[in-house]
């Protein structure tokens, strides 16, 4: 029983084709973990709570970061300029150096545990996460299986953090 798996775009969409036993089924390709950080950006970059400059900071605002992966060919210039394997993909900054860590997959995504290549340990997701925690940060995993899932809760997971720790610290930043 062998069974294959390829994902092609066929009418311009992610197709997934399986073969097994002689017989090739044809399924939706689940999407793609940078479409959903990019929506998640694009409406967080929407709301009136984010900061773009140093004079839109009051309490309850935020702004955030991500790095960009580019692939093997990159890998090298990523580790010596401080880019770590397993780090999240987005940082929500909010004011009194409060951060939260956001780690997005899709509905088949789960997080990548440490690797073994060429003899060498390759940092995972797991143990990444982990240690952030142990440091005293909040590290989330947003799981969805489309775009605009994936946007609506991470506008629900800022907005609610926010809420939590808007314990008048901005009153505390100022004295």
């Amino acid at each position: 029983m062998t069974r294959t798996q390829q994902t092609v775009k066929i009418g311009g969409k992610r197709t997934r084709l399986i073969t097994k036993d002689g017989k090739i089924t044809i399924e939706a390709a689940p999407v793609l973990e940078w479409e959903l950080q990019a929506e998640a950006v694009r409406r967080l970059r929407a709301l009136p709570e984010c900061a773009t400059k140093a004079s839109d900071v009051k309490p309850g605002t935020f702004t955030f970061a991500a790095d960009f992966a580019a692939g093997k060919r990159d890998a090298t210039k990523a580790k010596a300029t401080g880019v770590m394997a397993g780090d999240p993909d987005l940082r929500i900054y909010a004011s009194s150096g409060r951060l939260l860590l956001i780690e997005y997959k899709n509905a088949e995504g789960s997080l990548s545990k440490d690797k073994i290549i060429k003899g060498k340990k390759r940092g995972g997701q797991v143990e990444r996460h982990a240690l952030l925690r142990a440091l005293g940060y909040r590290v989330e995993v947003i799981k969805a299986a489309t775009p605009d899932e994936c946007a609506t809760a991470s506008v629900a997971l800022v907005r609610g953090w926010l809420a939590a720790n808007d314990n008048g610290s901005m009153e505390k930043m100022a004295a």
